[in-house]
């Protein structure tokens, strides 16, 4: 019990993971994305805070380059120098926008902005209201030292991991707390399947058992086909039990790998099922050649039991069974009514049920799954909905 109990666990902490995995993937896109956004946002607003505080001094520095322009448009006669300054330098245009004389480095200059920084130097462009030596735009440009952009980069690197942090702890509570329905329902489920599963035992042992001994040489045709069908049922729910009992009780099991001989296996099986099939008017079409695969014949019967039946539940009446068996190939198919391409990836998921109508608590092809990788087995789903589907199993 305690074995069993584990292995639930474990396929529920799967299943858990997996959802978490998709919810943290999304909740860190959209905390990296929003993180990204406000630190644009403040790298933005600091540096418009940085030319704000760089404004008072560049508009000294252009009124006394204004003055120092004054006083060589008046005496130019006896001064040609262009006044310099070793704090700034400056550059004057004309109405036009043509340069009269230039110090600076970056002579791509922005007119309709009044101050603004390119690569790492600081320019004001002023607009003078005398147009002194012809001068209509005079601009002022300083080195950027850079100390405020690295300042800006720590802040949003220690801010924004910190941020990271705190978002993630929140998102992994949130993720739990979501997740908490999912682990209740999952484990009720569990306790009731394995309740059921004991429950089932006894009474379903009791009626195969009574079928084998009944003797139907005796009986009229009326009560042959009344057993007939209490035999068909007997068998369905017997699969299931199986299944459950694999689930619940049998999957840790120590493994005792043998080499099975897999047409016999088949026939045998095959010829298990044939009830079910003739209740249904299905015709078996099997094409066997001798293969023989080296696993427990517990989990295999498990494989080949889950595929039959699920060819012959999801078939059409009076439609085809087949089998066909390769070496190191076996193809199980029906004319069904098949699934669509959207729904192929999730049919191996437990619980997961395409069609309400068939009984089953959606466990058999999960435990396919599960065996079949376990031994490296691939499984290769072929299905078109309204023609029928395809299992290949590949070792």
């Amino acid at each position: 019990m305690l074995v069993s109990k584990n292995k639930a666990t474990n396929s529920l902490l799967k299943s858990e993971k997996k959802s978490l995995f998709r919810f943290l993937t999304l909740y860190v896109a959209m905390v990296i994305f929003s993180i990204t956004l406000l630190s644009l946002f403040y790298y933005q607003s600091q540096e418009k805070l940085m030319l704000s505080d760089q404004r008072a001094m560049l508009t000294k520095y252009a009124y006394i380059q204004t003055k120092r322009l004054k006083v060589l448009h008046h005496f130019f006669d006896e001064r040609i120098d262009y006044p310099r300054d070793l704090r700034f330098k400056s550059a004057i245009y004309d109405f036009e926008l043509t340069r009269i004389f230039s110090l600076i480095e970056d002579e791509n200059i922005r007119f309709h902005e009044e101050i603004y920084m390119t690569h790492k130097y600081i320019h004001l462009v002023k607009t003078l209201d005398e147009f002194y030596l012809g001068t209509k735009y005079l601009i002022i440009e300083v080195e950027d030292s850079g100390a405020w952009r690295g300042e800006i980069w720590k802040n949003i690197i220690g801010y924004g991991l910190i941020s990271f942090l705190i978002f993630m702890l929140f998102g992994l509570y949130l993720a739990k707390l979501f997740l908490k329905p999912m682990r209740d329902s999952i484990l009720l489920l569990d306790r009731f399947i394995k309740d059921t599963t004991h429950e089932l035992n006894t009474p379903l042992s009791a009626i195969l058992a009574n079928i084998e001994m009944m003797d139907t040489d005796v009986m009229v045709e009326k009560n042959k086909r009344k057993l007939s069908r209490i035999n068909i049922a007997a068998k369905t729910v017997s699969v299931l039990y199986k299944d459950l009992t694999y689930l619940t009780l049998e999957q840790e099991k120590t493994n005792h790998d043998e080499v099975i001989d897999i047409r016999e296996l088949v026939y045998d099986r095959a010829e298990y099922f044939s009830s079910l099939a003739q209740s249904k008017h299905l015709e078996y079409n099997l094409d066997l050649e001798d293969a023989t695969i080296t696993i427990d014949r517990r989990k295999f019967t498990r494989v080949i039991d889950n595929l039959i039946s699920n060819a012959i539940k999801y078939n059409k009446r009076h439609g085809t069974v087949g089998i066909e068996l390769k070496e190191r190939m076996l193809v199980i198919w029906d004319t069904g009514i098949g699934l669509n391409e959207e729904a192929i990836p999730f049919m191996f998921d437990r619980y997961i049920r395409f069609n309400n109508a068939e009984g089953g608590f959606g466990v058999g092809l999960s435990i396919v799954k599960s065996i079949v990788d376990e031994y490296d087995i691939s499984i290769e789903v072929k299905s078109k909905e309204g023609e029928g589907t395809s299992m290949v199993l590949k070792w």
